[in-house]
């Protein structure tokens, strides 16, 4: 299976018309405000001996801080024009990047096969992915973390798109940044109530922890302030021990 044409073409535009540069996309927030703390979460369920993937890493910032943590750090993108900006940007490789379509599950399995059960990191996919590709990027994210990894998931809510169409209606219409997002037709927020709850449990992963969190976005409003949008996060793995929820 692959990705549909648009979700496909809407990331390579998007990411052969930016810089790479940190923060310039919308998203793209220091790892002291994303990577830093969604890790303290992971880690307290993870073996922190095995690889960690980060699924999406886009330009690498995220990717970058994570290979300070683990073994082995890797990140994958469905653009390769992504690919390459995480590859400028890490000139000591301290990790690795590859383009890989993680609908394709021969991909992922030589993925796996490679890496062994690993540590997953996913921030922002699921909720802007079309609808058809959702289920088997989450099946991707079950089978990279096998029986002995953990995979920790952030997405935005439903709510995130009142604060993003707040954003764009303000006096001074869209920023570049989020101009971007509009052009080259990303939809990020557009995911149902239980949406991302129901697909992961549906790859036979459990959820070992989860919660609410603003997620950090390398956007300012006006008033200088960050803009944070409405998310949910979850620890997920193969276990039976205890579910817990905890509030962020």
């Amino acid at each position: 299976m692959s990705v549909s044409d648009r979700y496909r073409s809407a990331w390579e535009g998007f990411w052969e018309d930016n810089s790479g540069e940190p923060g310039e996309p919308f998203w793209d927030a220091d790892p002291a405000v994303t990577a830093v703390p969604h890790t303290e979460l992971l880690e307290s369920y993870a073996d922190c001996t095995l690889p960690i993937v980060d699924l999406g890493c886009g330009n690498g910032t995220q990717t970058r801080y994570l290979a300070s943590r683990y073994p082995l750090a890797v990140g994958v993108d469905l653009s390769a024009a992504a690919i390459d900006h995480a590859r400028r940007l890490d000139p000591r490789a301290t990790a690795e990047f590859h383009q890989v379509n993680l609908a394709d599950a021969d991909a992922v399995e030589r993925l796996h096969t490679r890496l062994g059960d690993a540590n997953v990191y996913m921030r922002a996919v699921l909720h802007q992915s079309d609808r058809i590709d959702r289920g088997p990027v989450a099946a991707a994210v079950a089978r990279l973390v096998g029986t002995r990894g953990r995979a920790f998931v952030a997405e935005l809510t439903g709510e995130a798109r009142l604060v993003l169409h707040e954003a764009v209606q303000h006096a001074g219409g869209p920023s570049e940044k989020l101009r971007q997002v509009q052009i080259h037709g990303l939809r990020p927020a557009d995911v149902a109530p239980d949406e991302i709850h129901d697909l992961l449990c549906r790859t036979g992963l459990d959820i070992l922890a989860h919660g609410t969190t603003p997620m950090a976005m390398a956007e300012r409003r006006p008033d200088g302030t960050r803009l944070d949008l409405p998310a949910q996060w979850f620890v997920v793995g193969r276990s039976s021990g205890d579910h817990r929820s905890v509030a962020g």
